[in-house]
């Protein structure tokens, strides 16, 4: 459960700490107090959207933690490497001017992402909004999945049916009639005839434009070389290192003997000789290896220009043309062998559609069995939410096809007084009626998931007197077995909470603050009074608010 909640910075609020406790928390206050705020920071702490508009004005960052207590061993915790001792939990969330966000869970840090999943199994909030998603049509049948709880099967339905499906989508691919094949097949037939008749070669294309590079570049390279060759051998002008090397050898040589200390250095100079020859020979190699002759440079040109051809048409480089002509080969043998492809994918379309076939069936199953079941439970709940003459009714229509959802169409019936035909429920229902609809399915809901604390932000409205006091009773009632906290305007509620917060709103020093108090029982008995009576609280108003109480 939530134990406590501190925000610093987020709209009007500088600086809050609220400590809820276990059972039913209701938090009530004058319009535009702030009440929401409160519900949006632990939207925040919960890895939803938060604005940076919604920064306090001057102020340069959010922050928001909370401490949850006895929480589960989630697998969501070793997925994120977070450790939890005693089942204790603090969630912190800093949200800065630039959009910056900052996440802990235990001082690790996660993203937002990461920490929307955790929030998921910590608290779910229903808001007004709940009761529009009830109106469309399309919800509905998630509603009655959620209730049944046959999340595995329903997986199992959809990956059966994917499977089908891109099967389905294979063999429409292929048919087309015999005017399209004949033009496909004999663009397929042109191009890959163009690619081969170049004969390419995979990185051809790199190979010949390093070799015009160089070739380019020949006279300059060949200039060079020959210099080197001068300079190692000699000419006729210059005597080269070769052989000044062999008359310093054959010089120092003639006195070596009278020198003992210098058989080292002649050593050296015999060796320096071998290597200089060595040198100049690979030097002639590789000039004599190079041949820059304009014919040749003209036909790497040209072939270069064939390939450039090719590649405007099929692909940057000529292992992409050639991968391109696989392609085309591929596609033009499917073709020619369409039919027999086609056999093939229509055996593989009738086992996967059989399959799921099998699994829509249970799907239906297991859905009409929820459905006979959510009737009654549902009903049970509206009856005491002040609705004793409601009729409920899931109704199930199949599908001509097969969907990802499944074979079944799903709508909500109702009639909510005597002598009314059951119709569709947005058609019928008011809004007081949708808000206890929708607290009654959430109700049920809940009971299939094991979320430790419901938040419920207004969602009384269009509720009033006798039935606004069974709404009161059912939220006591939830709160036995999960953490309650309910934003509200009815003193019905209100008087019905275990704990009481007042959101109040004021101005000090040109600017408006926002404060969370915990209200005793004489605070409980003016806030009560004002929520009966408005701004004028008579006597009479404090006893009725007493009375509520004592109640």
């Amino acid at each position: 459960m939530l134990e406590l909640l501190h925000i610093e910075n987020i709209a009007v609020i500088e600086q809050a700490d609220i400590t809820f406790r276990p059972g039913f928390n209701a938090l009530t206050g004058e319009t535009g107090a702030g009440k929401s705020i409160v519900i949006d920071a632990i939207s925040a702490i919960l890895g939803q959207r938060a604005y940076r508009d919604s920064i306090r004005t001057g102020a340069k960052r959010a922050f928001i933690s909370a401490v949850f207590r006895d929480v589960p061993e989630y697998p969501w915790f070793g997925e994120n490497g977070v450790t939890v001792e005693s089942g204790e939990v603090m969630i912190q969330r800093e949200i800065y001017t630039d959009g910056r966000n900052v996440c802990r869970v235990n001082g690790i840090p996660v993203t937002v992402t990461s920490l929307r999943g955790l929030g998921q199994q910590l608290i779910q909030i229903h808001g007004q909004h709940d009761s529009q998603q009830l109106m469309d049509e399309a919800n509905h049948l998630g509603m009655l999945d959620a209730f049944a709880d046959h999340g595995a099967l329903l997986e199992e339905y959809r990956t059966a049916f994917l499977e089908m499906d891109e099967i389905r989508r294979k063999i429409r691919s292929l048919h087309m009639d015999e005017a399209e094949k004949a033009r496909r097949i004999e663009t397929l037939n042109f191009q890959i005839q163009e690619i081969t008749r170049a004969e390419l070669k995979p990185g051809e294309d790199q190979e010949l434009e390093e070799k015009r590079k160089l070739m380019r570049s020949g006279e300059n390279l060949m200039t060079a070389l020959n210099t080197a060759v001068d300079a190692l051998y000699g000419n006729g002008e210059q005597e080269g290192a070769k052989n000044l090397i062999s008359q310093a050898h054959y010089s120092f040589g003639a006195v070596a003997g009278l020198l003992p200390q210098a058989e080292e250095t002649l050593k050296q100079l015999e060796e320096l000789t071998y290597s200089v020859m060595d040198a100049a020979e690979r030097v002639m190699d590789l000039r004599d290896s190079l041949d820059f002759s304009p014919r040749e440079l003209e036909a790497v040109e040209s072939r270069l220009d064939v390939i450039h051809r090719l590649r405007r048409k099929y692909g940057a480089t000529v292992d992409d043309i050639l991968d391109y002509c696989e392609q085309c080969r591929t596609e033009l043998e499917q073709i020619q062998l369409s039919d027999d492809t086609i056999a093939k994918l229509q055996l593989q379309f009738r086992e996967k559609a059989k399959r799921a076939k099998e699994l829509a069936a249970r799907l239906t199953e297991s859905r009409k069995k929820a459905a006979e079941e959510m009737q009654i439970r549902l009903v049970s709940e509206l009856r005491q939410l002040d609705m004793p003459r409601v009729r409920f009714q899931v109704q199930l229509t199949p599908l001509k096809h097969l969907e990802e959802s499944g074979g079944d169409g799903c709508v909500f019936l109702m009639s909510a007084n005597v002598g009314e035909e059951l119709r569709q429920m947005n058609r019928v229902a008011s809004g007081g009626e949708f808000a206890r609809i929708m607290l009654a399915m959430k109700n049920v809901l809940s009971e299939k998931d094991h979320i430790p604390t419901l938040i419920f932000d207004e969602v009384d409205t269009g509720v009033s007197g006798r039935a606004a006091q069974k709404v009161a009773e059912k939220l006591s009632s939830v709160s036995r077995g999960k953490q309650v906290l309910c934003v509200t305007h009815l003193p019905q509620i209100a008087a019905m909470a275990d704990t009481h917060f007042l959101i109040s709103k004021g101005e000090r020093d040109g600017r408006t603050y926002t404060s969370v108090t915990p209200l005793e029982l004489e605070g409980r008995k003016a806030e009560l009074a004002r929520l009966i009576g408005g701004a004028r609280i008579t006597e009479n108003t404090m006893k009725s608010a007493e009375e509520m109480l004592r109640r």
